[in-house]
């Protein structure tokens, strides 16, 4: 196959060659969110692919494992780094990662395996904070960076992505199945009687949030439901919940329900409405999803078993190290769509 170029890249970004060529050699020039944009661009052409494992003289992650047929009785060399993204509520204390880290923790223990956490750095290399030969594997939760992303890949480390993927880094990841859960949910809101919906969320944010839209999106087309979304609700202009939910529903009519990407984008755009007089549960309806607050006064959620998330992610680890050279696995999770009894649609008489 035909390597893709540096002008490949750069037509394709909307950058200079010479933007391309400092983005992809690590060198000063461009900014962060420019560099970190054409690594994901250089991944989605293919750019990376065939170039992200080191030599073969590079010793297997096997034999640091001694593992029997159930997992149990791990005698390891080295630790488990579980990183972090540096971005505000991706961390320990959040409602949902919270829970997937005890996950992964637990697992861990129960194996017998050192543990260390750490939140990406912003500037200095992430190894020159740690000697990578002696980190075993490593767990990434949500959306660390493609750069520090390439800096493991050089170093022929095992990984395995936790709700995340990138293009530019071929690895294992663990997911619940976003799209299914999405389309269950849907699919019981309109057995209901419900028709008018909109979805609320930036989809770009996380490969899940894009994977629920497309849940969304693909029930309405089934059901030949019209579809208006409204572009801000679904874009960057939502980052400023509390701006622009006000000033999209000024402009146009509600829907019957709102479907948000999650609990949280639910609760502040439940505040936002609720602050304008409208009633919420009453004028309109709200879904969220992950199941993070039970006191939100809900139309449906998706439960996300975040622990379990968290462990399988580990046991996915073991089995990686042990087979490093197999081709990546993406492994999905099955959750329970919870709807709340009290807030559903009464039936026309």
């Amino acid at each position: 196959m035909k390597k893709v170029t540096i002008q490949e890249i750069a037509d394709f970004s909307g950058v200079s060659k010479f933007a391309v060529s400092r983005a992809l050699s690590g060198k000063p020039g461009v900014s962060a969110q420019t560099r970190e944009m054409i690594l994901k661009a250089a991944g989605q052409l293919g750019y990376f692919k065939d170039g992200g494992k080191s030599s073969a003289s590079a010793a297997s992650p096997a034999s640091a494992w001694n593992l029997s047929a159930d997992g149990e009785g791990v005698a390891r060399v080295g630790a488990i780094l579980v990183l972090f993204p540096n971005v505000r509520y991706q961390n320990t204390d959040s409602l949902y990662w919270g829970p997937v880290f005890n996950g992964i923790s637990a697992r861990l223990n129960q194996i017998g395996a050192d543990i260390l956490t750490l939140t990406e750095p912003s500037g200095d290399s992430m190894f020159s904070l740690l000697n990578p030969k002696a980190i075993g594997g490593i767990l990434t939760i949500g959306s660390v960076s493609t750069q520090i992303l390439l800096e493991i890949q050089r170093l022929d480390i095992p990984v395995v992505m936790v709700d995340h993927h990138d293009p530019a880094f071929q690895s294992d990841s663990v997911f619940t199945d976003n799209l299914s859960a999405m389309r269950e949910m849907m699919i019981k809101l309109i057995s209901k009687g419900y028709r008018n919906f909109q979805f609320v969320g930036q989809i770009g944010d996380a490969p899940s949030f894009y994977e629920r839209w497309l849940g969304f999106r693909s029930v309405l087309e089934d059901y030949k439901l019209e579809q208006r979304q409204i572009p801000e609700l679904i874009g960057p202009e939502i980052a400023n919940i509390h701006d622009t939910v006000p000033r999209v529903i000024a402009q146009h009519p509600l829907p019957e329900v709102f479907v948000c990407n999650n609990d949280t984008t639910a609760q502040f755009a439940m505040e936002s409405l609720q602050r304008q007089g409208i009633e919420v549960p009453g004028d309109v309806q709200f879904t969220g999803f992950d199941n993070t607050d039970p006191e939100l006064p809900l139309l449906a959620t998706v439960d996300v078993n975040k622990e379990l998330l968290g462990m399988r992610a580990v046991d996915k680890l073991v089995w990686r190290m042990a087979n490093p050279y197999s081709n990546p696995e993406k492994l999905l999770i099955q959750a329970e769509v919870v709807l709340r009894e009290k807030t559903q649609k009464e039936p026309e008489l």
